[in-house]
Order: C-alpha cells, then structure tokens, then sequence
C-alpha cells in the first residue's frame, strides 16, 4: 500500500514539473498594432520633437510685438522654443559685452548696435532696420498736472518721468527736448525748465509707462508704440518737426547658437506678415 502512495505521488511531481516546464517555455510576444511601429514604443525623440530655443534679446518697447510675433515663429517651427530677454536697449547690450549668449539683438537705436559691430560682435553686413517709431506725452487717465499742451511740460512742480539719456527713448526725448527750446514759442529755456520737472529715470521705457499708470508721475515721454499698449492714458502729439524718428535695427549675432534659427526669425519680423503685427502694435512698418 506504502508503495502505491509512493508511485502516486512521484506520478503527481512529475506531471506538475513538466506542465512547469511547458510554461516557462513559452515565448514572451509582444503585438505591434498595424498603427505603431517598434520605435513608437521605445522612449525615442524623433528630430520633428527635439527641442530647439532661439534666444532672442529685445529693447523693452519691443515686449508685446515679439512676444506675439515668438508665438507665431514657434507655431510655424515646431519643436523651436524661442526664449526672450526684454530690457533697455544699453542694458541688453552691455550683456552681450560680458558674454551672455544670444542669437538676436533687437535695438531700440543704432548707437548700442554699432557699438557691438565695432567690438565684433555683430557683423554690419548682417544688420538691417526692421520698424521705427515716433515719441509721445502720457498723462494719468485723471490729468492730475492739468497738462493740456506741451508747454505745460515746464510748469512749476509738474512731475515728469523719463526714460534715463543712456536709455535710448530718454536720448530722444532729450532731442525733442532741445528742437523745442530752438522754437521762440516755447524759448530757449524751455528744455531746461522741463528736465527740472524730471522725478525718476528710468532704465527702460516700459518702466515710464508703469510709474504713469500708478499716477507716480503726471507726465512722461515714451514711444508712440507703448501708448498704444496703454490705451487708458491721456496722450498729447509731438509735432514732427520737434520729433523723433528712432529707426530699429535687428542682427543675428557673431557667436550665436543657433544662427539659421536666427536669419528664420529676422526674415519672418521683416515679411508682410512680422510686419502686419508691428503695425498693431503701434510701431511704423519699413517700406522696402
């Protein structure tokens, strides 16, 4: 009886190892959909996904236009991100001396853009002027100065704000500053009675415009464009006889990472269409 059990038993073992066996034998196959292909299934970026930034360093004026016009450059460029750096013109250049690297610079002038040529930085064959621009007076919503015309600029404690003379929209404010002071109408002390009034100096323009809109100041003197951008100031025209026009250049930079990244985006704010979006945003289009 012992020796039946026994039988029995090895008889259940053996068939319990070779089922065992049989099993583990098995090859493990995974299914490929006819929609898929073995790379989909792998953690594999195809060049269309790999991302690429553009570096982009701008004149603070130039904030809503390239912002829209980075979102239109990335929508036609997918996988590019492009990555803005907005600060006034002389800041943004003295970066780009110290070594901060970029691909684009979009001045507000051409004096820190020659400046950079002239240290090799830029080529002055690679630069070209893209839009202009134009100044003009704001004026809190509630005109707490009683600045009804440009000579009111030059009353006894009317608070002004303008943009620092090493900022490039503070340099031209200056300038029509000084056109106006040639005019016997407003005589020749008016530039100096006016900069008198001056408050604040900001280090960009966008800074002018806040300190308006906080009603820290009654007056300042920014570009036509970042009036456009603040459609709830009061704003008075300046004259073009007394006023200036500031020409924009743009340029793909020496040491740039990404240099045919850069001359796509130059070529894309300069198309009809780069041009169109200036235009909304206030800024002149340049006629080519």
């Amino acid at each position: 009886m012992k020796k039946m059990l026994v039988s029995i038993s090895l008889f259940i073992l053996l068939a319990v190892i070779g089922c065992t066996s049989s099993s583990s034998a098995k090859p493990y196959i995974t299914e490929t959909s006819p929609e898929t292909s073995p790379t989909d299934q792998l953690d594999i970026q195809t060049p269309s996904a790999i991302k690429r930034t553009l570096t982009v360093f701008a004149a603070a004026s130039l904030t809503g236009a390239f912002q829209e016009l980075g979102r239109g450059f990335e929508a036609g460029n997918p996988g590019v991100r492009v990555s803005f750096n907005f600060a006034g013109s002389q800041i943004l250049r003295t970066q780009l001396e110290q070594g901060a690297l970029a691909d684009v610079f979009a001045s507000a002038d051409h004096k820190n853009m020659d400046l950079l040529v002239a240290e090799h930085l830029v080529d002055v064959g690679a630069l070209q002027d893209f839009t202009n621009n134009s100044l003009i007076v704001i004026l809190p919503s509630n005109n707490p100065g009683k600045v009804m015309t440009l000579a009111d600029l030059a009353s006894l404690k009317l608070k002004l704000v303008l943009a620092d003379a090493s900022v490039p929209a503070g340099d031209y404010a200056r300038q029509v500053l000084a056109k106006m002071s040639q005019d016997s109408v407003y005589g020749l002390d008016f530039s100096t009675k006016v900069l008198a009034n001056v408050v604040s100096n900001e280090t960009d323009v966008k800074q002018v415009v806040t300190k308006v809109e906080l009603g820290e100041a009654d007056a300042g003197i920014v570009y036509a464009s970042d009036a456009a951008a603040a459609p709830a100031l009061l704003t008075l025209d300046i004259p073009a006889n007394f006023n200036v026009i500031a020409n924009y250049p743009i340029a793909i930079l020496n040491n740039a990472p990404e240099p045919g990244l850069a001359e796509a985006f130059i070529k894309y704010v300069t198309s009809a269409a780069g041009q169109t979006v200036l235009t909304k945003w206030g800024f002149n289009p340049i006629i080519r």
